[in-house]
């Protein structure tokens, strides 16, 4: 097997219990995931299996979305609404004000990765640290809120939908938020909409997976290159396919029909692998 399978995580399952279902369902160590989600989240997880796994690596940036549920008025040591809880407020926040609060937080601005997370530093995960109630400085990072919206409030509890750059975590935006307003806000509940260009639509839910057959998964699978589909497109002829197979570096002026690109996918009648150039040569960057 071969190509990608869109999982709907459930939730309290962590994203490596998901690969070691769908080792065992697909019969093959050989599995990889994009994108960690936390236990508390459910949704889009993209698994690659078999020549797929080579994929993780190169994942092009293309961003994530996520539709989060919150609560105003607490504060909590995870940022969510199953930490300890920090603080609670009287909340009296009218939707305008919310709406007002979060333009603020549209386009890049910068954000502290959160102590309950699996950032390193000096060599630690951050959530290890916290749950020896060690507390470390943390540099913000700059990040892109390309969509918030918010979808429904009554006053405490809300919902929005976020796309984001890579490396972006909701619990922390939530909490940012929270405080712009003065009243805290912890995360309730959330859904990873889209990932690696895969959205909710094309996930199927992990027990679904469990019950089928070999046959049936193998039908489920996407194509590797469905990984890279926003890549313009290179085809070589039979001899050039010869050379970028054995690591031959081919001339790109030699090449027809050569778009505009940093990456390309490499076909010759089927798809090859991931490529770029440079200095007018084609370099393979990952062949499948």
């Amino acid at each position: 097997m071969n190509g990608v399978i869109v999982v709907n995580k459930p939730q309290d399952f962590t994203s490596f219990d998901v690969v070691a279902v769908m080792r065992g369902c697909c019969h093959t160590k050989k599995i990889g995931h994009g994108g960690t989600l936390d236990p508390m989240a459910t949704g889009v997880l993209p698994v690659f299996i078999g020549s797929a796994t080579k994929a993780v690596s190169i994942l092009p940036d293309s961003g994530k979305s996520y539709r989060a549920g919150f609560r105003l008025g607490l504060t909590s040591d995870t940022l969510d609404i199953r930490g300890k809880c920090s603080e609670q407020r009287a909340v009296n926040i009218s939707e305008s004000a919310l709406r007002g609060v979060l333009e603020r937080f549209r386009g890049e601005i910068e954000q502290v990765p959160p102590m309950y997370s699996a950032l390193k530093v000096n060599g630690q995960k951050l959530c290890d640290l916290a749950r020896r109630g060690i507390e470390v400085e943390r540099q913000p990072r700059k990040i892109t809120i390309s969509r918030l919206e918010l979808l429904d409030f009554d006053g405490a509890d809300g919902v929005i939908d976020v796309d984001c750059s890579s490396g972006t975590y909701i619990r922390a935006l939530v909490d940012d938020i929270g405080a712009a307003l003065g009243t805290g806000a912890v995360m309730t509940s959330l859904v990873r909409t889209r990932a690696c260009g895969y959205g909710i639509d094309e996930a199927y839910p992990l027990a679904e997976l469990r019950e089928k057959p070999l046959d049936g998964l193998e039908r489920l699978l996407l194509p590797t290159e469905s990984i890279f589909v926003d890549y313009p497109e290179i085809h070589l002829d039979g001899e050039q396919k010869r050379l970028y197979l054995n690591g031959v570096r081919l001339d790109a002026n030699r090449l027809r029909g050569v778009p505009e690109g940093d990456f390309f996918r490499v076909y010759a009648g089927e798809f090859l692998g991931i490529a770029k150039i440079t200095a007018d040569e084609l370099i393979s960057v990952k062949r499948f």
